[in-house]
């Protein structure tokens, strides 16, 4: 009489390609999970929590609609040299702006205009 050397495998054999085709599946076609957490006291709402979740691949994604990730500098390098350009170029106005009130005041490099002249 033999005995088996290990369990059972609980979905069979092939349960990692199937778990992969539900994967693709997923991705392919998006899923929603949405949920809210309320916390009432005595008819009165303290706290609302809502709660989304959607997996989909980055095609489907946009999809979709979906792309905020292309403008989030944290995570793309796009965003963050276009973030970094803006960012330039406010700096350059203001200073274009600054150096147009000195020149109105007649402020030459931190002398007064008396100094100046």
């Amino acid at each position: 009489m033999t005995t088996p050397s290990r369990l059972p495998e609980p979905y069979g054999p092939s349960s990692g390609a199937n778990l992969a085709d539900i994967l693709e599946r997923v991705l392919d076609k998006g899923i929603v999970i949405a949920g809210d957490i309320r916390i009432n006291l005595l008819d009165i709402e303290l706290l609302t929590v809502k709660l989304r979740l959607i997996v989909a691949s980055v095609d489907k994604a946009k999809e979709m609609g979906i792309d905020w990730w292309e403008s989030d500098p944290a995570l793309s390098s796009r965003a963050r040299r276009d973030e970094l350009a803006r960012e330039n170029a406010e700096l350059r106005e203001r200073l274009a702006r600054l150096e147009e009130l000195e020149q109105g005041t007649g402020h030459t490099r931190g002398r007064t205009p008396k100094e100046a002249s």
